[in-house]
């Protein structure tokens, strides 16, 4: 959202992107945030891959790896094909086209069959006070209960998504462990540190 005299205005670059021009946008430093974020990534995790242009880039770092994946993310279940070492487990429902994503009202339950260690989860945009955001309410759920089912959360997010509210708020950004970013605004560095959370920057 942002401030106006009198009230307050949806930030519309907040809104759902077309999946493709998404994909185009700051892919240079979606790269660059995926590949701190698959250095927390160990043989043997368990983790939860989300849909999202930034997070479909952790295959190319993961792809050596011994890992169970869970996702909902169509195109990192794509790209892993030709790697045995990827057990991906899909969460399955039906094929949400703007985020190129499987979406089900079912898949809360589902997530809480898995032991997740490590999370790396995506965002439309965030701010302090509205926590972590996303544009399809359908989603959320999803999302909310795999920061909730997690060991470890992970937000990968582009210096873009600051400062911007979307539709639904799915988790608060304090329930975060680890912030990835190749820019990171200090007020959120500061937040950070009073709530324990860890910040990577990918360019300084």
């Amino acid at each position: 959202f942002q401030e106006v005299y009198g009230g307050v205005s949806v930030d519309k670059s907040a809104s759902t992107v077309p999946y493709v021009d998404r994909q185009i946008r700051n892919h240079k430093q979606k790269q660059s945030i995926a590949k701190a974020a698959a250095e927390f990534v160990q043989d043997g995790d368990i983790i939860f891959i989300d849909s999202g242009t930034t997070t479909v880039e952790m295959v190319e770092f993961v792809k050596e790896k011994e890992l169970t994946v869970i996702t909902n993310n169509v195109d990192f279940i794509i790209k892993a094909l030709p790697y045995n070492n990827l057990s991906v487990f899909s969460t399955g429902g039906m094929l949400e086209r703007k985020t190129n994503s499987f979406t089900s009202a079912e898949n809360d339950e589902l997530i809480t069959s898995y032991n997740i260690t490590k999370a790396f989860i995506a965002s439309t945009g965030i701010t302090i006070k509205n926590g972590v955001t996303n544009s399809l309410p359908l989603e959320s759920g999803l999302k909310s209960t795999v920061v909730r089912e997690s060991a470890e959360n992970f937000l990968l997010v582009d210096s873009s998504k600051f400062d911007k509210a979307a539709l639904t708020t799915y988790c608060q950004l304090n329930e975060i462990n680890y912030l990835i970013s190749d820019s990171i605004p200090e007020k959120y560095v500061r937040y950070a540190k009073e709530n324990n959370m860890e910040v990577v920057i990918t360019e300084k």
